[in-house]
């Protein structure tokens, strides 16, 4: 039985699984992304697992590498459900289970995304979570009038002006402005709004916001970014970090450092969960994890995981060479540097060619892989968990729906029977379930303290 307490888990969930070629898996259902009786199954799982939160990475263009049409044409991962819309009709079928999904700070407004998650808190009781990021694909710029990707520098320093406006909107209203007498025909306690009225370098935002304070205060704020950048924004904003590494070494490495950061935006360790991405593929012998993941890569189309690879290097041109040499130097990259980074040093490390490179994170895209029993699985979950590597994990499915129902049904009960994972739901909101502390409003913290001077009323 661990002293640390309890780890944390997310389901990070993609239509047919996180494979490269996980479509083609033979129990894996090919229209998977835009089937929502599929996703209400994979919900219903993780939910009966007691996952803290299920996860949806999204992007606002087809996952397109280049202008190579028939190296799209043989993608599973083209056509999903807008995520903040497929959660809604989650949030009906389930009661227990935080609902996160990702909304970029680059080709979104402020006002727009406060107002959905801020609505997404409501419908689903206070079980919603917002992953923050900056948006890493050239094909994105070009959906958005733009003919090139803002870079880097710009792209954080948007997203800190970005999260600092939708605070402020989600703070537009005390918890209890709302008093709605029918008697008197006071619908709401005028002295408990506030105009945000923010005026800042990338965003004029008036205000107020036309949804309540969300029932959470404010929707889980959840970062993945590993860059310098990266780690100094989630040290900021970020109650959750999604990250990926590739040995207990690293992983302390990261979390040492972003812990580290924290003291400086005046937060605790505690106030900020760390969650690894693993992708686990799970046997009853470890034969048989073996044999699933090796039909898996029998799947995978040279075109397409060469174009995974590109895109994942950041867009990098490697036509020149043949896919059985040693990975190029390459050049500094303005969109995905972390993970530039990890793939660069997993391949000198490793001293792969580019298409074993490609072979390499076809499943994982750079984040931990384990092959195993059930048993084997829970023991490197338990070692990262109790040597400051993780707080908890973003588990990743190679196949669905069979990838997730392995790990509920083999790997959660041996973490429970070892006292490292719930059993059942300690809380009503996401929030709650994580361990976080419930954010006071900015706007009455201002209030209160007396040097506060240029606050926004």
């Amino acid at each position: 039985m661990t002293t640390k307490g309890q780890l944390r888990l997310g389901a990070f969930l993609m239509s047919s699984g996180h494979h490269l070629a996980a479509w083609r898996y033979p129990s894996a259902p090919p229209n998977g992304g835009l089937d929502f009786q599929h996703f209400k199954r994979l919900a219903q799982t993780a939910e009966r697992g007691k996952f803290d939160m299920i996860f949806f990475a999204d992007g606002v263009a087809v996952r397109q590498r280049g202008e190579n049409t028939e190296e799209l044409s043989r993608s599973g991962q083209v056509v999903h459900f807008e995520p903040l819309t497929l959660l809604s009709a989650l949030s009906v079928v389930t009661e227990h289970i935080g609902l996160a999904a990702t909304v970029s700070t680059t080709y979104n407004e402020p006002f727009h995304l406060a107002r959905k998650f801020a609505s997404l808190d409501y419908l689903s009781g206070g079980r919603a979570g917002w992953n923050l990021v900056t948006s890493a694909t050239e094909a994105e710029a070009r959906n958005f009038n733009r003919d090139k990707h803002p870079e880097h520098r710009l792209r954080y320093e948007r997203a800190r002006e970005f999260v600092e406006v939708v605070t402020k909107l989600w703070d537009s209203w005390e918890d209890d402005a709302f008093i709605r007498d029918k008697e008197s025909g006071v619908y709401f306690d005028a002295e408990k709004l506030h105009i945000p009225n923010h005026q800042g370098d990338h965003f004029s935002v008036r205000g107020p916001l036309n949804v309540a304070r969300p029932l959470q205060g404010y929707p889980v704020i959840i970062q993945a970014g590993s860059s310098e950048d990266g780690q100094d924004l989630a040290a900021q904003t970020a109650e959750v970090v999604f990250t990926a590494q590739q040995t207990l070494a690293e992983g302390q490495e990261f979390y040492a450092s972003l812990k580290g950061r924290l003291a400086k935006y005046g937060r605790s360790p505690d106030d900020l969960k760390i969650m690894p991405g693993i992708f686990p593929v799970i046997g009853r012998t470890e034969q048989e994890a073996q044999e699933k993941f090796d039909l898996l890569q029998e799947l995978i189309d040279p075109k397409v995981g060469l174009g995974l690879l590109r895109g994942m290097l950041g867009e990098v041109d490697l036509s020149g060479h043949s896919i059985d040499d040693p990975l190029p130097d390459l050049p500094p990259t303005e969109l995905a540097q972390s993970r530039q980074k990890l793939l660069v040093d997993l391949a000198r490390r490793e001293n792969l060619s580019i298409r074993q490179l490609y072979l390499s994170i076809a499943g994982a895209r750079g984040h931990r892989q384990i092959l195993g029993t059930p048993t084997q699985i829970a023991d490197q979950l338990e070692e990262w968990f109790l040597n400051d590597a993780a707080d908890g994990f973003n588990i990743m499915p190679p196949f669905l729906p069979g990838g997730l129902e392995e790990f509920v049904d083999l790997v959660i009960p041996e973490l429970q029977r070892r006292g490292l994972f719930r059993t059942e739901y300690e809380g009503r909101t996401l929030r709650e379930n994580l361990g976080l502390s419930r954010p006071q409003n900015q706007f009455l913290q201002a209030a209160s303290t007396p040097a506060a001077v240029g606050t926004p009323a």
